[in-house]
């Protein structure tokens, strides 16, 4: 949280400072830019109590939608992994250009299937010319039109960037700008290849193409709302803002981050009960359907997403029921570096206990080896041993240092295929107690699953040792124990308490 801060601070000086700069002009279509992307401050002011009834359809409306384009994805990312990206790189490069140029030509040829309309009575003070003037982004696109004071709707939505686009829907005073026939083959046309385009090998997102979407059949709504309550002051971009709530909390299934977002970015507080009205409606009516956008990917890559509370049936398990599934493999603390091999390459374990035996022959759990670490050792090799004895790890020098064990950022990091040893080096042992975990994560087998699924949830873990009940306890700890002054001692206070708990 503290990098995300300090990261976030530094790009608010460079773009504060970036925009000094550009308001000279020398920018070009960067332009001025600025913090607040669509600013509809100067919008609606105020709602009346009969737009409840349409605010809560369009979250009705984004709801529905985004639980089609999270199954819609889903099938399209599934038949990506599992056919069509299996046949090389290449593909996936011809892939991105197909559908590139298939953007190109529809966001090209369907403005020009559309009529010119034209242009409104311009509103003193709006600062919003029809046409606009050429090589200027904004409302009013003159495109293939008879004469100069028309404009193509369609064209306006297409021949923008994807935020001056947003911004043209969101944008007040701009009444009748756009027709319902435009806005839905827009609609139409965006959603489909929003579907299509997600899951390509491109560096794309989905949360602009996904507020584009919702403001889009927000703007439609609007435009019905503003012919049926005709007394009322209504602006259509309200129901385009509201719109793309309601479809990021359809598809994404987030309320308060996303509320947060959509205030921050309009600069409307004033609107903030309806967008979680909205939020609220679409994230219940997706959550009917399926699960969330990022939740459905996560599942299908088999990232092992916990969700934030267990299931109810965990309740009447235990952990000794959670483990069956998987035979246990343990390690000897000298184990022979032909078995380390054998035992990587028969399963994909990530972790591995290792055990010892006490002199009365008593087994005994020493700590946990990741496999990671096991790799490196053979690897390096310099670690091999001639002795199946223990060796004296204060006698034994560090040979290896700390980043050699990290897990490389951008690779898989080490393979068992990738690593050679000779018939001599497969002869030899390896003492793994210096390089584990001499203190892993402990459940006793009767422990509620969960209690076991709340504490991967809010440690972190990736292992968790499930041993038999424990038959006695050596002491116990409170929260006053850990309140340790910096010089290692404790308070006079906690030094009188323990002296009396070990007197009784």
């Amino acid at each position: 949280m503290w990098r995300v801060f300090f990261t976030s601070a530094i790009v608010a000086v460079v773009v504060r400072t970036a925009m000094g700069w550009c308001k000279s002009g020398i920018c070009g279509h960067f332009g001025g830019g600025g913090f607040i992307i669509w600013d509809v401050s100067d919008g609606q002011d105020d709602y009346y109590f009969k737009e409840l009834l349409p605010m809560a359809v369009i979250g009705v409306i984004g709801g529905l939608l985004g639980a089609l384009f999270n199954q819609l994805t889903l099938y399209m990312t599934s038949w990506r992994r599992n056919s069509l990206h299996k046949k090389g790189n290449r593909v996936k490069i011809y892939e991105a250009c197909i559908i590139s140029c298939i953007t190109s030509a529809i966001s090209f040829g369907l403005p020009l299937l559309r009529k010119c309309s034209p242009c409104p009575e311009s509103i003193p003070d709006s600062g919003i010319e029809c046409p606009r003037p050429p090589g200027m982004y904004g409302n009013y696109v003159n495109f293939y039109c008879k004469t100069d004071n028309e404009y193509n709707d369609l064209a306006t939505i297409f021949f923008n960037t994807q935020d001056d686009a947003i911004r043209n829907l969101f944008s007040a005073k701009t009444m009748r700008e756009f027709s319902a026939q435009s806005l839905l083959t827009f609609l139409a046309m965006f959603y489909t290849l929003a579907v299509v385009t997600f899951g390509t090998a491109v560096p794309a997102g989905q949360f602009v193409p996904g507020i584009m979407i919702g403001s889009t059949y927000g703007r439609l709504v609007g435009m019905f709302v503003v012919r049926f309550y005709k007394k009322l002051n209504i602006e259509e971009g309200t129901y385009a803002l509201l719109g793309a709530a309601s479809f990021l909390g359809g598809s994404m299934r987030m309320t308060v981050s996303l509320c947060v977002i959509m205030v921050e970015i309009t600069n409307n507080l004033k609107l903030l009960p309806l967008i979680m009205l909205v939020l609220l409606i679409s994230k219940a009516v997706g959550d009917a359907f399926n699960e969330g956008l990022y939740e459905v990917q996560a599942r299908l890559k088999g990232i092992p997403l916990l969700e934030s509370r267990p299931k109810y049936h965990m309740r009447q398990m235990i952990a000794k029921e959670a483990c069956q599934s998987q035979k246990v493999i343990s390690l000897p603390r000298v184990i022979r570096v032909a078995d380390v091999a054998s035992i990587l390459r028969s399963n994909k374990h990530n972790g591995f206990p290792v055990i010892d035996h006490t002199r009365s022959g008593e087994t005994l759990v020493i700590g946990l080896v990741l496999r990671s670490h096991l790799l490196v050792l053979l690897q390096s090799k310099v670690d091999f041993q001639h002795s199946p004895l223990p060796c004296d790890p204060s006698a034994r020098p560090i040979r290896h240092s700390f980043s050699e064990f990290a897990k490389p950022v951008s690779s898989k990091g080490l393979c068992i295929e990738d690593i050679h040893l000779t018939s001599d080096d497969l002869e030899m042992y390896i003492d793994l107690a210096p390089f584990l975990n001499p203190s892993p994560y402990v459940v006793p087998e009767d422990m509620s699953l969960t209690k076991v699924y709340n504490l991967f949830r809010q440690l972190g873990l990736r292992h968790l040792f499930v041993v038999p009940r424990p038959s006695r306890v050596i002491g116990l700890i409170t929260r006053k124990d850990l309140l340790i002054e910096e010089n290692g001692e404790s308070s006079a206070v906690e030094l009188q308490q323990s002296t009396s708990r070990s007197v009784q």
